[in-house]
Parts: structure tokens; C-alpha cells; sequence
């Protein structure tokens, strides 16, 4: 009679062992087709706008540059500069290591590209000598890119929505925060109209896209173009955050006296 007892559950026991095995097979699987399917994207759809991000960026590194008198090692430096940081950072935060920024020869040939061709066609090009917005225009351009890259980089490695939101910012600014460093300026994202918020808002789009399953091709066009068009028509119109009031009877002479 106990032999009999034991024997429902010992079976049960084994059934069980075999449902727990069959679920966590069934997860690892899903999670090795949702890797396969990341790492297809990532090495087309989403290489080509990290590239692209790139070159607009290192364009924008190089303009600064130029402007401030730097010779061509100092241009190639903020060009590569402008073009990488964001991307680093970003890929060091989720373990992408080493970043593809010093492991992909693209990502160096691209920065160096657009920093000589910044270097020899921009002394003789009075229309780009000319244009008071090229770094701006350029700047918007990477920014949009780079954030909408590095949300969807960020959750292909599976962080939640919020975070890899926060990280396409990052990436997003990390490059122009740097540039601006580097030529001893206030970084953008701390002074400009609505830079931080531009890329948040492409990310945004890029998150709500991959929550609700939608083509993540399209998503990141429609990310770029929201983040873009927030960040240009904020210079026209000059819309930024509230700036902290200074009492009136404060004189530019005492503010500078605090500073220093």
C-alpha cells in the first residue's frame, strides 16, 4: 500500500521536473531568437544610422575646430572626439565591450572622413564660411540619430524602456558635451534650446515602438525626424527651459565677480 502511495507521487514529481525544463527551454529559446533577431538589426539597419550619426557628428566636431583655428590634428581629434564619446559611454554602461567605436575600423575611418573634408573644403568654400548655423545644423542632425541608435542598442541588450530611453539621450549628447569641452566652451545640452529634451523625445518614440511591437526600421526613422525637427525648430523659435531670474539690481560686473 505505501509502494502504491508513493507512486502517483513520484510521478507527479517527474511531470512537474519536465514542466519546469520545458518552460525554461522554451525561455532560453525565446530569449536566444530575440538576441538573433537584435544582432541581425544591429549589424545592418542599425550600423548604418550609427554611421551616420557618426559623420554628421564628426562633421560638426570638425567645423568647431576649424573655427577655432586648430590644425589638422587638432580637427581630426575633435571630429573623432564629437563622433565617439556618446557612443562609448554608452556601450561601456551596457557591457558592449570594447565599445564599437574602437573595435570597428568604421567607426575611425568615418570621424577621420568627415574631419579632412571639413579641413580642405571648408577654407575654400565661402558658402559653408559663411553659414552661421553649420555646426548647429549638423549637431541636430547627430544628435537625432544617436539617440534613436542607442535606445534601440540599449534594448536589444535588454535594459526596461525607461532606462535605455535615459541612454539614448546619453548617447545622444555625449559627443557635443565633449566637442564643446574640448574647445573650452559651456557644452550645449546645458545652455541651448531644448537639446536634452529633443533626443528624449526621439527616444520616446523609439521605446513606445518597441513596447507596442512595431517595425523598429520604421520606429527609428520616425524617432530621428521627431528628435530633428523638435531640435531645429527650438533654434528658430528659440524655445528653451526656464533660465533661474537674477535680481535686477545685479549687475553683469557682480556676476562675472562671483564667478571668478
Amino acid at each position: 500500500m505505501q509502494r502504491q502511495s508513493r507512486l502517483p507521487a513520484e510521478v507527479r514529481q517527474g511531470h512537474e521536473g519536465e514542466d519546469r525544463e520545458l518552460f525554461q527551454t522554451s525561455g532560453n529559446q525565446e530569449a536566444l531568437n530575440a538576441l538573433a533577431e537584435f544582432k541581425a538589426y544591429a549589424a545592418g539597419t542599425l550600423l548604418v544610422l550609427d554611421l551616420i550619426g557618426t559623420f554628421v557628428f564628426a562633421l560638426s566636431g570638425a567645423v568647431a575646430g576649424v573655427k577655432e583655428r586648430l590644425d589638422l590634428f587638432g580637427v581630426l581629434v575633435l571630429s573623432f572626439a564629437a563622433a565617439s564619446a556618446g557612443g562609448i559611454m554608452r556601450d561601456l554602461l551596457i557591457g558592449a565591450v570594447p565599445p564599437a567605436a574602437i573595435s570597428d575600423w568604421r567607426y575611425l575611418a568615418v570621424s577621420l572622413l568627415a574631419g579632412l573634408v571639413v579641413f580642405f573644403w571648408y577654407p575654400i568654400s565661402a558658402r559653408l564660411r559663411n553659414l552661421s548655423n553649420e555646426i548647429l545644423i549638423f549637431d541636430a542632425a547627430g544628435l537625432a540619430l544617436f539617440a534613436v541608435a542607442g535606445t534601440q542598442k540599449a534594448l536589444g541588450y535588454r535594459l526596461n524602456p525607461f532606462m535605455a530611453a535615459l541612454l539614448g539621450v546619453l548617447t545622444g549628447i555625449g559627443g557635443g558635451m565633449l566637442r564643446d569641452v574640448l574647445v573650452a566652451q559651456i557644452p550645449t545640452v546645458l545652455r541651448a534650446e531644448l537639446y536634452a529634451v529633443a533626443a528624449l523625445a526621439g527616444a520616446v518614440v523609439v521605446v513606445v515602438g518597441h513596447v507596442l511591437n512595431l517595425p523598429p526600421t520604421a520606429m527609428a526613422i520616425v524617432g530621428a525626424a521627431v528628435c530633428f525637427g523638435i531640435r531645429l525648430i527650438a533654434i528658430w523659435r528659440g524655445w528653451h527651459l526656464p533660465i533661474a531670474g537674477l535680481p535686477r539690481h545685479q549687475s553683469e560686473e557682480e556676476i562675472s565677480d562671483d564667478q571668478k
